[in-house]
């Protein structure tokens, strides 16, 4: 089984992903600015990020570390780009000090923009709005300079939107949760008018599985999502359903200017489908009805 290097393993997306292909039998090892990690390291620090990883052995590093708050990212547009642009060009430099043979860069959808052509494919035009959108356009092209010049395995995923059990309980599906068990009102930004693709980090870390699997993923840039397109009141609708809560929806205005135009972006997945055999493995229901009794446990509301 291949060693893998997961950066940002204490946030929600690592630790499942830690958790994932632990279960599968990888050897996994995280870094994290966080103490709890495997290997406590800031991305930003070249010299600490090479004396602690020189003498690890790896065949892949998921690159996932990064600052994701747009209005953090708006109101601080510098450590933005620092930390998703510059300390994604450490971890290359680290990738080609270890011999990697994959890179898996975490990206966005954010990169298409408010109002892509739908479905999206890969060939669509980026359309950039926030720092957090520029600061992964940026990185993806770092990535891709290190594939073409220095001859780096990379993979780039542009993912829609992921929930799971170890999301902030400040993301949408989880404040909707806990709405709900509390029969609480469920608040909507901007009128829950945004329109993505809902899915469970499961099916996100079978992506990775995949693509750090196949020589046919090197040097492409994929898509991952279910193909599938739901509204954020839509979404809001359906845990309420689920958990059958009694809790109200309230609108509100948009958190930023800059989300004043709702997003309307759900992906065509048929790239990842037809090069890699990807298929979801989890159903939006299921994965809302695991993350329901996740949050039920955490809020002893049995």
């Amino acid at each position: 089984m291949k060693a893998i290097l997961i950066t940002g393993s204490e946030g929600f997306v690592g630790k499942s992903l830690k958790e994932y292909f632990k279960t599968k039998g990888y050897n996994v090892i995280g870094l994290d600015i966080a103490e709890t990690s495997d290997i406590n390291a800031d991305i930003l620090s070249t010299n600490e990020l090479k004396e602690k990883l020189k003498e690890i052995d790896v065949d892949v590093i998921i690159h996932l570390a990064a600052i994701a708050n747009i209005a953090s990212c708006i109101a601080d547009p510098f450590r933005c780009l620092y930390v998703n642009s510059l300390g994604t060009l450490n971890m290359l430099e680290v990738a080609l000090m270890l011999g990697v043979d994959r890179f898996v860069f975490a990206s966005s959808a954010n990169v298409y923009g408010a109002r892509p052509r739908l479905p999206v494919t890969e060939e669509e035009e980026l359309r950039p709005r926030t720092p957090y959108d520029y600061s992964k356009v940026a990185a993806e092209q770092l990535v891709m300079a290190y594939h073409s010049s220095k001859k780096l395995p990379i993979v780039i995923l542009r993912s829609w939107k992921l929930f799971g059990e170890y999301d902030s309980p400040n993301s949408a599906v989880s404040r909707f949760i806990d709405a709900c068990l509390n029969d609480e009102p469920i608040t909507l930004y901007n009128r829950g008018a945004d329109v993505t693709d809902p899915y469970h980090v499961d099916n996100y870390a079978r992506a990775v599985e995949l693509v750090i699997n196949s020589e046919k993923a090197v040097g492409q840039v994929f898509n991952v999502g279910t193909g599938s397109a739901l509204s954020i009141r839509e979404l809001a609708e359906r845990i309420k359903q689920l958990s059958n809560s009694n809790s109200s929806l309230v609108e509100l205005p948009p958190r930023t200017p800059a989300e004043a135009e709702p997003m309307i972006s759900y992906p065509s997945i048929e790239k990842i489908k037809k090069t890699l055999g990807y298929e979801p493995i989890i159903s939006l229901d299921e994965g809302l009805r695991r993350v329901i009794n996740y949050r039920r446990r955490l809020l002893n509301k049995f």
